[in-house]
């Protein structure tokens, strides 16, 4: 009888261990996959660094171009990272959200591709790409190399080997190719040349050019279909958008657009593709490409994006102050958000909960709601925002966070060992309160407080659920 009292108090003592460690694994992944994704800002300068033109032409130094950190979930700003002097032009995060790419014109005729470690929120190595113009910087699917394209008389694209951050040879093309796009199994690159009017087809094993594709006046950009098999590029110029077969590489249809046709994104079925022009926007239906609907926006379009699920456009109105929604089923307006001046940078959360604008002119971020399509903060992320970026909460990130938290507990009865070792945390140190501006549409100032801490920390709250769970288990044993 007594043998059969030990055996059975083991096997309880042995099934309560299970269930806390089961239960502290539970906590930690739903902590970790709970937390909310970052937005990286670039920015000319902070605020107390006066005009850029202004100490350029008379102080004769140059404020520092930086890029602020945004935590989607509490929308204050976590940490700020300086970068050298110079503008910055484009910015691109990496497939696992680990590092982030910013590509930054200086003033002494050279582009600098600075590297942030998103773990870290610092510059771990700077890439000189020795030009003084560039205009779009882009990851292939793979990560593995980012492409920077240059305006003017450059005809090359720089190539970085992003596992040295060192120079690959580059892409030979024509003069100002101003963008790039992948096929979705990385095998091929479309980059778009504005003064040769050409898609250059390239191979991406090996970076070279295998066509050269004529289309109209003035390509700036073009975007390929989720099966790969199309390329859509807008013609400035001619008013038109060139459909390229990437099997054949050669135009197969050419369709009539609105005016001065600059912008285009595809939704995720692959089924529309939407062209922004200068106050309209030209819906094709990829399977007859033809235009099926035109839709009523603002002045010059500066940015256009489509929501993960497809079912929203969102696109930035340059000279209206507004961002305009439209409804992919309907293809009507359903709203016209105001935001700030000159919006030139959206990101939409990977979750489309979230729409984040970059105002130039206004100096801020916009935070829109999309649920109901209004603007629900206002963030000063510094002077001159133009690009932002999201950046996800990776599987390789909650497996290191996950296994940093540690519960062991020992097969001595009413003995038990809790070793938090590491919170998750995504971000690093907290700048000083100057540096947290976010203004939430109350008008309050958030600050740094613990609230906001908390509930932007993965995994926190981990810490009173693991109380109650040992505390519960305590008692128990008793």
């Amino acid at each position: 009888m007594e043998e059969i009292t030990c055996n059975k108090k083991y096997q309880e003592h042995t099934l309560i261990k299970f269930l806390g460690t089961t239960s502290l694994t539970i906590l930690i992944f739903a902590g970790v996959a709970g937390a909310a994704p970052f937005a990286y800002v670039t920015n000319l300068r902070d605020y107390d660094q006066g005009g850029y033109y202004y100490d350029m032409n008379y102080n004769g130094t140059v404020p520092t171009p930086y890029v602020a950190v945004i935590d989607t979930a509490t929308n204050n700003i976590t940490a700020r990272v300086p970068l050298g002097g110079g503008w910055p032009v484009g910015v691109a995060v990496n497939p696992r959200g680990t590092m982030v790419y910013v590509a930054s014109a200086t003033i002494d005729n050279v582009c600098i591709v600075y590297v942030i470690d998103t773990a870290a929120n610092t510059v771990n190595a700077k890439v000189n790409i020795e030009s003084s113009y560039p205009s779009g910087i882009t990851f292939n699917p793979a990560g593995t190399r980012v492409y920077v394209t240059k305006q003017r008389d450059n005809t090359d694209i720089s190539v970085i080997n992003t596992a040295t951050n060192t120079l690959m040879a580059p892409v030979i093309v024509g003069p100002s190719t101003y963008s790039i796009a992948f096929t979705p199994d990385g095998k091929k690159i479309y980059a778009t040349n504005t003064f040769n009017n050409t898609i250059y087809a390239i191979d991406a094993a090996t970076n070279k050019v295998t066509a050269n594709i004529s289309v109209g006046d003035s390509p700036y950009e073009g975007v390929v279909t989720p099966d790969g098999k199309k390329v859509y590029v807008p013609n400035y110029d001619s008013n038109t958008v060139s459909v390229i077969n990437t099997d054949m590489d050669n135009v197969i249809a050419t369709v009539p657009v609105g005016n001065s046709p600059n912008l285009v994104a595809v939704t995720s079925d692959g089924n529309k593709v939407y062209v922004a022009n200068n106050n309209t926007v030209s819906v094709i239906d990829t399977a007859t490409d033809n235009v099926i609907s035109t839709v009523p926006v603002g002045t010059y379009s500066s940015k256009i994006v489509v929501s993960p699920d497809g079912n929203k456009v969102y696109l930035g109105n340059f000279y209206n102050k507004s961002v305009t929604v439209i409804n992919t089923e309907t293809n009507t307006v359903t709203a016209t958000v105001p935001v700030g001046e000159w919006p030139m940078g959206i990101a939409i959360t990977p979750d489309g909960k979230k729409v984040y604008v970059a105002n130039a002119e206004s100096d801020n971020v916009s935070v829109i709601d999309t649920a109901t399509d209004t603007v629900t903060a206002t963030v000063n992320a510094g002077v001159y925002p133009t690009n932002v970026v999201i950046v996800p909460l990776t599987d390789s990130d909650m497996t290191a966070q996950s296994t940093g938290t540690n519960s062991n507990v020992t097969e001595d009865v009413g003995t038990e060992k809790t070793n938090l070792s590491s919170e998750g945390q995504n971000a690093v140190d907290f700048n000083n309160s100057k540096n947290n501006n976010s203004e939430s549409d109350n008008g309050s100032s958030s600050g740094r407080n613990e609230s906001s801490k908390n509930n932007s920390t993965p995994g926190f709250g981990l810490l009173g659920s693991l109380a109650c769970l040992c505390g519960g288990w305590k008692l128990r044993t008793k």
